[in-house]
């Protein structure tokens, strides 16, 4: 049975209330707390960066998973580790020195995660895997919230778990993008160890007892 792993990304969080949010997820079954950080270049969106990062680091007691969508990562290790990261994820598309930038990340004492697009294909990895901590796979494009889960993501967990299986068992498959219970029971049965989720858990009715069906499914 896949280990089951849930963390509520923040970008749908209340900002005018957020400490109010993150304690939430303290108190939650959650495992990590998911940052997205977005430049308003690599994706069509910008959402927040080290500033807010370092107060949510404040008030968290849940590791902070954070995802660099950003078109330059590298100056960028250092500071987001200072700022509170215990895992940083950078996108395949963005790093033209992959292995590099994964072992800046490990050398700050952080996991080191590398994230794909929907349209980047999972062979890309053969030569890195072994290097990393997780692999992120977006089912949506990224840079908003709220979008249509893109169902070929399925088939791209089953083949990353193939090659996890044969080249780093203990590498985990994270999946952000319209995750809900159907999708996600799905994506765990596919091969998925994360799921990352938004909009569904925050604006659930009650996001605590979303967090613990996500753990159940």
């Amino acid at each position: 049975m896949t280990t089951r792993f849930v963390a509520p990304s923040i970008l749908s969080a209340d900002f005018s209330n957020l400490g109010q949010d993150i304690e939430m997820i303290n108190e939650s079954e959650a495992d990590y707390i998911h940052c997205d950080v977005m430049d308003g270049v690599f994706v069509p969106n910008i959402s927040f960066g080290i500033p807010v990062i370092e107060k949510v680091a404040e008030v968290a007691t849940k590791p902070l998973d954070v995802h660099l969508m950003i078109s330059n990562p590298d100056p960028f290790v250092v500071p987001f580790r200072k700022a509170g990261a215990s895992i940083l994820t950078v996108h395949y598309e963005t790093c033209p020195h992959l292995h590099r930038t994964i072992q800046s990340i490990k050398s700050e004492g952080m996991k080191a995660s590398v994230c794909l697009n929907p349209h980047t294909p999972v062979h890309v990895l053969d030569d890195i895997i072994v290097d990393l901590d997780m692999v992120l796979i977006m089912s949506v494009n990224p840079g908003f919230g709220g979008q249509t889960f893109i169902k070929n993501s399925y088939k791209k967990i089953r083949l990353l778990k193939e090659m996890i299986a044969s080249k780093n068992p203990k590498c985990l498959i994270e999946v952000d993008g319209g995750v809900n219970f159907e999708t996600g029971a799905n994506l765990y049965d596919a091969g998925a160890d994360v799921l990352v989720s938004g909009s569904f858990i925050f604006k659930s009715d009650d996001p605590v007892a979303t967090i613990r069906k996500f753990k159940s499914l």
